[in-house]
């Protein structure tokens, strides 16, 4: 089994908090992680009719009962959550209950209502570089970026091809339907598309929605929904006062590349080569892989974009224990002197005192130049 880097970080916050909540994508490997984990807790899984019923006749016997309990779509009994949180207050014994769900957004929106301040929300997202790395299963990155990082693609050898079309199909008739009420289910795929082509753009919401049929606000709406489901996720532009700011308009990413390739239609990994977005879903890898680590090691940073009126812009920007860090993205294999040209802009005019400036590209070797700007790999664990 592939360790994950959540892992360690689960077990400590169980010995703090009263409640543990697991949340990410559907089959992100939460289920596995929990067990893995708590391998002497009761595991009652609220998809089956009869485990749910039996719950749901006496809950505060069940609840109390018990040393330790995992309860996976937890969402399925709101109520229960009331009860979890005064058990808790009662007892204040440490990690006695374990929550995960797949419907992130009524999972949120339970746990800010009832169990704030109790409970410590853990975040698992599809595999990362250094999970991979550490297995020897990190391949090529046009490989990588048709594969995805999905558990079941990754262990079972199951094809992209196989696999991304069901997970949809599967995503959409289970969450969507049950938490927006949509009838046209068709059109919410569509919209899924429509927004695979603007992977690593601004998100103009209008014309989305013109080329749908669909007002801005519906768009708004269904990605907030994709964001809660860790379908997708914004980066905002980098606000600071030399950045002479004239944009306000996120751009989107999303959290799986192989996802995202079968979205666009790419059926082989050959294809990558010449295809029009090969430069997106390389900055969209590059990208997801900072995201995911950053939440695996149980941090929320924020990353950012730059761009200034004059057109000069950088891929991502975060701030990681009082440093700013400054980073290019660009496909090519092989390094060039004009790849730097943003980040050296960036240094010139920024005036920060601590500031860490990186290219990642997709080759496979590594320095740093006499001006500390470091080039890395896309493999490398770029986030320190």
């Amino acid at each position: 089994m592939i360790r994950r880097q959540l892992e360690a970080l689960v077990c400590e916050k169980a010995q703090k908090f009263p409640v543990l909540a697991i949340t990410g994508p559907r089959q992100s490997g939460k289920t596995t992680l929990i067990k893995s984990c708590f391998p002497q807790y009761r595991y009652y899984n609220l998809e089956a009719p009869d485990t749910l019923a039996m719950i749901q006749s006496d809950p505060r016997t069940f609840l109390s009962g018990q040393q330790g309990l995992i309860l996976d779509e937890v969402q399925k009994a709101p109520e229960l959550f009331s009860y979890i949180q005064v058990i808790a207050d009662e007892e204040k014994s440490k990690g006695k209950f374990i929550l995960s769900g797949s419907q992130n957004f009524l999972l949120q929106e339970r746990i800010s209502q009832t169990l704030a301040g109790r409970i410590y929300n853990a975040k698992l997202l599809p595999f990362d570089n250094q999970e991979l790395s550490e297995n020897n299963l990190l391949s090529s990155y046009s490989k990588q970026i048709f594969t995805g990082f999905y558990p079941r693609v990754i262990a079972d050898g199951i094809e992209p091809s196989d696999y991304y079309p069901q997970y949809i199909q599967t995503y959409v008739e289970r969450d969507v339907r049950d938490l927006l009420r949509i009838g046209n289910l068709s059109l919410f795929q569509r919209f899924i598309r429509v927004l695979a082509g603007r992977a690593g753009n601004l998100l103009n919401l209008t014309e989305i929605g013109t080329e749908l049929g669909i007002d801005h606000k519906t768009v708004r709406s269904w990605i907030s929904l994709l964001e809660s489901s860790y379908i997708v996720f914004l980066l905002q532009p980098f606000e600071k006062n030399y950045n002479k700011r004239i944009l306000k308009t996120p751009k989107l990413y999303f959290y799986d590349t192989g996802l995202l390739s079968n979205l666009l239609g790419i059926q082989k990994e050959s294809q990558l080569e010449v295809h029009w977005a090969k430069g997106a879903l390389f900055e969209n890898l590059v990208i997801a892989n900072l995201q995911k680590q950053f939440l695996h090691n149980g941090k929320s940073i924020m990353l950012y974009y730059w761009r200034n009126q004059s057109g000069n812009e950088l891929d991502c920007i975060y701030e990681d224990n009082g440093t700013l860090n400054a980073l290019e993205i660009k496909s090519s294999t092989t390094f060039s002197t004009d790849f730097l040209k943003g980040l050296t802009y960036f240094k010139r005019i920024s005036g920060e005192t601590s500031l860490n400036l990186k290219l990642i590209y997709g080759g496979g070797n590594e320095w740093k130049t006499s001006d500390g700007l470091e080039i890395l790999s896309w493999k490398s664990n770029h986030k320190s």
